[in-house]
């Protein structure tokens, strides 16, 4: 009996061992091939398995809307053309926050954010959030700022019935392309993306509508912050 069971503890640890291998060599893997590759995501994965349907079509970084992005990065991550992937001066405050039984406010960068997406599962987690940090660090370093964002725009969940990346989002909301939008459009869409399954930007709330005006003048005043996206490192605002 006591060898079966060492023989099952040996197994065990084993399978374990291959498991944090593969969770390891994956991101390590895919992540340089991204450079050049255009990936999908974990959540596009899940709903084609599924049987779910599942809107996608990739658009290059320089055929979307400079006001777009520039309103993409103030509202999620004002740092993200500064820090090295992870914000840590917020995810220190979010550590603090936790430690105090507060509510989470949330801490992930744009980076964090593709991390998830390609590599990791939906859902509040403290397990998840940790390997967030080394996973956007290392997105950070093999990737371009650029690349990154272009990832972000495109595999990014913009709607409530499958639609990933911002052309499916702007042609379910607003029936149109992501490039040369007006500032409301292009801030009405920004609003879906803390909540793309109930925010309908083609149909906004007067809260949806408030905050796209908040980002507008956050754009207008500060929109230099973006400008590692932009084509020659400036964005045409």
């Amino acid at each position: 009996m006591a060898r079966r069971t060492l023989k099952g503890f040996r197994a065990l640890v084993r399978n374990l061992g291959i498991a944090l291998a593969l969770a390891v060599a994956v991101p390590l893997l895919l992540t340089p091939l991204y450079a050049v590759v255009n990936p999908i995501s974990v959540p596009m994965v899940a709903r084609l398995l599924s049987g779910q349907s599942m809107e996608q079509q990739w658009r290059d970084i320089g055929d979307v809307s400079d006001r777009l992005k520039a309103a993409v990065i103030l509202s999620e991550d004002g740092q993200f053309c500064h820090h090295l992937g992870v914000d840590f001066g917020a995810l220190r405050d979010e550590v603090e926050r936790f430690m105090a039984g507060e509510d989470a406010r949330g801490a992930s960068t744009i980076t964090m954010q593709v991390a998830r997406n390609l590599f990791l599962w939906n859902g509040q987690s403290v397990l998840r959030k940790a390997l967030e940090v080394p996973l956007a660090l290392y997105i950070d370093l093999v990737l371009l700022k650029r690349r990154i964002m272009e990832i972000y725009l495109n595999i990014a969940e913009w709607g409530p019935e499958g639609q990933f990346g911002i052309v499916a989002g702007a042609k379910r909301a607003f029936g149109i392309e992501p490039q040369d939008l007006d500032w409301r459009i292009a801030t009405l869409l920004v609003t879906a993306l803390p909540n793309p399954l109930l925010r309908q930007p083609g149909r906004p709330s007067a809260d949806m509508v408030r905050i796209a005006s908040i980002i507008e003048r956050r754009v207008r005043q500060y929109g230099a912050r973006a400008n590692c996206v932009g084509e020659g490192g400036r964005l045409a605002l």
